[in-house]
């Protein structure tokens, strides 16, 4: 009898310990995915004010789906990319004075698991403490500041 329980504790104990692995594990995939959407987003944004002279900024996040400005189909995004870190909710977005898309950012308060290695435009994530000060935005050069 005390073998029995000695066998289900280590069991458990085992299986604890692989569900915490299996945690992490899900959530580095997550952030990885987080970034590839956001920094696909940010391009898309990007090509988008560039594609035009005025250089005006998305209204909607469907217009980068499909550009109405343009007169034939003109794409900056393949598919409308959910937040991988909400299990595939909205996200939160970065909007100017004018009510333009400048970027967007997870709604998820977990803290990264991730804190080095981001590409040069994700420099400043190392220094956050919460996924949701990952901000994934385009600023034009010309007369205007981060926030």
């Amino acid at each position: 009898m005390l073998w029995a329980l000695m066998c289900v504790a280590l069991i458990s104990i085992y299986l604890m310990a692989v569900g915490t692995v299996w945690t992490t594990q899900i959530q580095r995939v997550k952030e990885d995915e987080l970034l590839r959407r956001g920094d696909a987003i940010r391009r898309a944004i990007e090509a988008y004010v560039k594609a035009d002279k005025s250089g005006a900024f998305p209204k909607r996040f469907d217009d980068l789906l499909r550009d109405p400005r343009a007169s034939y189909v003109q794409r900056y995004l393949r598919e409308a990319y959910a937040d991988p870190m909400t299990n595939d909710g909205p996200w939160q977005e970065i909007r100017g004075p004018d009510g333009e898309l400048y970027g967007v950012y997870s709604a998820s308060n977990e803290a990264p698991l991730k804190k080095d290695g981001f590409s040069d435009s994700d420099a400043s994530f190392g220094l956050q403490t919460s996924i949701s000060e990952w901000k994934f935005t385009y600023y034009p050069e010309k007369n205007m500041s981060r926030r």
